[in-house]
């Protein structure tokens, strides 16, 4: 359907079919945003959680130097470092692919030191009475570490998911290929500041945009409110 303008109106075609502007439908640009997010935070719950438990359990040279600069990294946000990251996809071949999408945005100084405060408070004798039983390092994790972190990784999960989700410098510079366009690059570019913008079909794009962290927030709600404020571990 179109009005008098020659908009078109009709938000169907531009889920299902080619959204204006971007060449891609809806539904595509909700996948690679869902894809980038849930790997965003997959994968620095998963690099976080070795740090922080290397870290804490290991004993080794300049172990307190090593946590000190991660967390000296908060110091660097992405802004700071987006020339350097995009050289290094550029030269790594990276650049239009999912891997350059997710990989440099997975460390996380935050979540490696929210998990080492878990860690910190299992006590010794558990630790000792591990080491006694024969469960070496990758059982201790599995067996120990991971029953009493489920809250705390459920609550990073949903933050995570949605700093992901939300991500617009990065995917702009490291997805320069409409196939690997997000939803939110997707409903910038869906605004012509140079002709009629089609107000309805760009509210629309955004009211889907934002299904998939409620749905993400309201599933793991509880586990969320938990992992924010249960102390007693």
């Amino acid at each position: 359907d179109r009005d008098v303008t020659g908009v078109q109106t009709c938000a169907l075609p531009i889920f299902f079919g080619g959204a204006s502007r971007v060449g891609y439908p809806v539904w595509h640009m909700l996948l690679v945003s869902f894809a980038m997010a849930v790997g965003i935070a997959a994968g620095k719950i998963a690099i976080s959680l070795i740090s922080a438990f290397a870290i804490t359990f290991f004993r080794f040279p300049f172990r307190k130097l090593a946590f000190w600069t991660i967390f000296l990294t908060l110091m660097l946000p992405v802004e700071v470092r987006i020339i350097p990251s995009f050289a290094v996809v550029s030269s790594l071949k990276l650049v239009n692919t999912y891997g350059g999408l997710t990989l440099p945005l997975i460390a996380s100084a935050t979540a490696t030191l929210l998990f080492r405060q878990v860690f910190a408070a299992i006590p010794d004798e558990l630790v000792e009475a591990a080491r006694l039983d024969g469960a070496g390092p990758l059982a201790f994790l599995r067996d120990m570490v991971l029953p009493v972190s489920r809250a705390n990784i459920a609550a990073l999960f949903v933050i995570l998911f949605v700093y992901g989700w939300n991500q617009y410098l990065w995917p702009l510079l490291a997805a320069s290929s409409p196939a690997y366009t997000t939803v939110v690059l997707g409903i910038v570019q869906m605004i012509a500041p140079d002709q009629m913008t089609p107000w309805n079909l760009v509210m629309a794009t955004t009211t889907l945009a934002l299904l998939p962290p409620v749905a993400v927030v309201v599933a793991l709600q509880g586990a969320f409110v938990r992992g924010l404020t249960e102390t007693d571990k």
